[in-house]
């Protein structure tokens, strides 16, 4: 059976990750995960928000709700009970440069997991009065990020800081945009690239490779015809630097900033040096700005800093909210927390405790079985070797004083920052 289909013996990377590039273009990967009576399974289509045009803004997010409304064969009801009823969950999320679909079942459910999702990915009806309905399931949800400013400034901070990049682009779209696109758009979008070669797919738990590859031949995946339209590329982004936007709102009781710039992307080899930089500045409760902000100044319940790499670029900064009358005060003290770094890095006192902190995330963050599945699909999505969690722990343990230093002074001074707040008094 498994000749038939003529695919390439699979890969086995070092960190236990087997990969198949199936004939018809389909990228195959699992992790067997001893212990577990689970399985986690989820298929990326390379297509979000970064390949849209701006007048389509929110496509590939609409058309990730309308598969849900009904296929071929199972109405959405149907889809709704299909793998709930089986105590498992079915669930999908759109992002700037990728659409993904995700089950986690018993391990003796994954055949129902594959068929669903390839149900929901090649026969979905998009039927135009569905679409008359999500779409307005779309407005509430616009709607519902509207009414939370700390989700609407960071919109907000992306449209100044990226200009007319896709990467500015709002993921659920506008209620103009929503409100313009109809089902030929979605049904071009699903035919080009709803295909297998622009697919990756992977499972992590009780589940071996071969098995995979029989399901998915069992669900007629690896049959599927290879045409797929390539998304047009994007333009590299240019980052805006150092300016500064208000927008003004009176119905809230605190001022919501943003303050942050462009950064590392997927792929730069200092990124572990850069996140015990960010967890050390404003990882947890133990970082510098929640210490200053909040345990000794008072100013703000929230304050964190953030990291969003892409593969051509990334983004990061710092939030916080405060009442209008101490927001100035609890910016002017980040930026101090920001300048100091930008200035003199890290002692290696606070760089060693630094590595235990980040090392201990790491481990952590890859104990589910949805984590490991995660893993090796962006590891096809973003051309990365995978490496195992022992060779992850000592690129942290090789993290030196001067890599530190030298990110924190290229990009956490907080004068070549890009500043937004959002609420009822501005900030400078």
């Amino acid at each position: 059976m498994l000749d038939a289909v003529n695919r390439p013996v699979s890969d086995l990377t070092p960190a236990g990750v087997h990969r198949t590039d199936c004939a018809n273009g389909l990228t195959v990967l699992s992790e067997y995960i001893p212990g577990r009576r689970t399985v986690a399974f989820g298929a990326w289509v390379r297509f979000g928000t970064l390949h849209e045009q701006r007048a389509q803004m929110g496509l590939a997010h609409l058309l990730e709700h309308m598969v849900f409304k009904g296929t071929a064969t199972r109405s959405a009801r149907d889809l709704a009970f299909s793998l709930e009823s089986l105590g498992g969950s079915l669930d999908a999320y759109t992002e700037r440069e990728f659409t993904s679909y995700q089950a986690r079942v018993l391990d003796r459910h994954l055949d129902a997991a594959v068929d669903v999702i390839g149900d929901l990915l090649f026969n979905a009806r998009l039927a135009d009065d569905d679409l008359a309905l999500e779409r307005q399931v779309i407005l509430e949800e616009i709607a519902m990020v509207d009414d939370t400013p700390d989700d609407v400034v960071f919109d907000l901070h992306n449209e100044l800081l990226w200009g007319d990049h896709p990467h500015a682009y709002r993921i659920l779209g506008t209620p103009e945009t929503v409100r313009s696109l109809g089902t030929a758009q979605l049904q071009a979008l699903r035919d080009g690239q709803y295909q297998p070669g622009r697919l990756v797919v992977a499972a992590a738990g009780n589940v071996s490779h071969d098995q995979l590859l029989d399901v998915l031949q069992r669900s007629g995946w690896l049959d599927r015809p290879s045409r797929s339209d390539e998304s047009p590329p994007a333009q590299p982004p240019v980052a805006t630097h150092g300016a500064h936007e208000h927008h003004a709102r009176k119905d809230i009781a605190q001022v919501h900033l943003v303050l942050g710039r462009d950064a590392t992307a997927v792929g730069d080899p200092r990124r572990h040096a850069f996140g015990l930089l960010g967890t050390v500045v404003g990882g947890g409760m133990s970082s510098r700005l929640f210490q200053r902000v909040r345990e000794e100044l008072g100013y703000a319940y929230s304050v964190y800093h953030f990291h969003s790499p892409y593969a051509d670029a990334g983004c990061h900064g710092i939030y916080l909210a405060s009442a209008p009358e101490t927001a100035q005060q609890a910016l002017d003290a980040a930026r101090a927390v920001l300048s100091e770094v930008a200035a003199q890095g890290l002692p290696e006192a606070e760089i060693e405790a630094g590595k235990l902190q980040l090392a201990g995330q790491l481990v952590m963050s890859l104990e589910s079985v949805s984590a490991r599945m995660y893993r090796a699909a962006t590891s096809a999505l973003y051309h990365q070797p995978l490496r195992t969690i022992d060779e992850m722990l000592a690129d942290v343990a090789a993290i030196d004083v001067s890599t530190v230093a030298a990110l924190a002074a290229e990009y956490f001074d907080p004068a070549r920052m890009t500043l937004v707040s959002h609420g009822p008094r501005p900030v400078r």
